[in-house]
């Protein structure tokens, strides 16, 4: 298809008027120098300004950052308000990576401290992943990142005693975006207050999944799928015993589907951890993920490929996919992992909870009534439905066969489905 078309199918919701105005009135400007700079040392520099700070970390590394930038700004076709908002989040993550490096020579302890035990859920996206680890937050127990924390782990003051802005930082964004996606919400809905992908802590080391999920960079994944990406969950870890030195807990809860592709590493940098796998008809949750990321790229540009979207998406899945059943295939792996499928967890959570507990002694009569109370203030589809088809993307059964037949024939050993 050609890259240069712009691509939607009768599901995709049209941007708001406003949005296409603004980006076109911008973009009839660039003769006038408008044109958002996206430049790693410029990036820095004024990374540095905002924070006040100019240590990034003996452990910071350029190179992942200048082949996301190099492969951004050739490949990914951003319009003027994707240029902007890709700046403002670059230049975020590195003002908290300058901010946590203060924060870790200001208090020594924080590092000397062990990681909590963690429950990692690694499914695919689109499995009740995030239902899940929304449910399990319900558990005082247990530390999650909410969606502003995770924006934000570390303060954007660096006086400890000053208010803390982030919750105001995330509802802005959120406003945000559903100006610009409002039908967004009905595939991933946002509450600030409520668990987030810990994702988003690799994005601090420039070495993650999400710049592919929300626009076209196929030089940088391509590079990253090749690339050693210890140091990004060493650094994760670094900030995970930050975020609990701040609010301690008894366990940690955790989530991305981009753990499947690196369990080794998370055993390595996260030391007791039990993983929790939610399984979903493989021919339902790739059209539907797919379709989330659909309405990411639009997001941040004018020329958006469904068929080139599903291409690298699909064959990344399997390689996921793949990459999980080789690591829980080694013997002293077998213990780790607690399967759930997502019809039983839309069906019956409670039953998948306590088979999950049954991890660490039961389920209490007090922490049902809190899964009870969880499940009745945010109901299934609470944003609307969410309409998706493999037709949608050009897919057939047999496209998405093609690279997870091994996943296929775990499901039907262990389901028979």
């Amino acid at each position: 298809m050609n890259s240069e078309k712009i691509t939607h199918s009768r599901n995709f919701e049209k941007r708001p008027l406003w949005f296409t105005l603004l980006n076109n009135s911008w973009k009839a400007t660039y003769f006038l120098g408008t044109k958002i700079k996206l430049d790693k040392d410029e990036l820095i520099r004024s990374a540095k300004k905002v924070t006040g700070l100019d240590d990034l970390g003996k452990d910071f590394s350029d190179e992942p950052l200048e082949r996301l930038l190099r492969s951004v700004n050739e490949e990914a076709d951003l319009h003027p308000v994707g240029r902007f908002i890709t700046r403002q989040r670059f230049i975020s993550l590195l003002s908290i990576r300058l901010r946590a490096e203060y924060f870790f020579r200001l208090h020594p302890e924080i590092l000397e401290q062990p990681l909590y035990p963690a429950w990692v859920i690694i499914g695919l996206q689109r499995t009740g992943t995030t239902k899940l680890q929304r449910l399990l937050a319900a558990d005082p127990d247990h530390r999650v990142i909410p969606s502003w924390e995770v924006i934000n782990p570390i303060p954007l003051t660096l006086d400890e005693n000053a208010r803390d802005k982030r919750i105001a930082v995330a509802k802005t964004s959120v406003k945000a975006l559903k100006m610009m996606s409002p039908g967004f919400f009905a595939i991933h809905p946002i509450d600030i207050y409520e668990p987030e992908e810990d994702i988003l802590l690799l994005d601090v080391s420039f070495l993650s999944t999400t710049p592919e999920a929300m626009m076209q960079v196929p030089s940088y994944a391509d590079w990253l799928e090749k690339t050693d990406q210890s140091s990004a969950y060493a650094y994760a870890a670094k900030l995970l015993k930050f975020l609990q030195w701040q609010k301690p807990a008894k366990r940690w809860v955790l989530k991305t589907p981009h753990h499947l592709e690196f369990p080794d590493l998370i055993e390595k940098h996260f030391e007791d951890v039990h993983f929790l796998w939610p399984h979903r008809r493989i021919y339902e949750s790739v059209p539907s993920f797919l379709s989330m990321v659909t309405y990411n790229h639009m997001i941040f540009s004018d020329h958006v490929d469904e068929k080139r979207i599903a291409a690298h998406w699909v064959r990344k899945t399997g390689y996921m996919l793949d990459k999980a059943l080789d690591y829980r295939a080694k013997d002293q792996n077998a213990n780790r992992f607690t399967d759930i499928y997502y019809d039983d967890l839309v069906r019956n959570s409670e039953k998948e909870l306590s088979r999950i507990y049954s991890l660490d002694g039961g389920m209490t009569p007090e922490l049902l009534t809190r899964f009870e109370k969880h499940e009745k203030e945010h109901p299934h589809r609470k944003y609307g439905t969410h309409q998706y088809s493999l037709s949608d993307f050009g897919l057939t059964e047999a496209d998405i066969d093609k690279h997870t037949s091994r996943y296929a024939q775990f499901i039907s050993e262990h389901y028979g489905r």
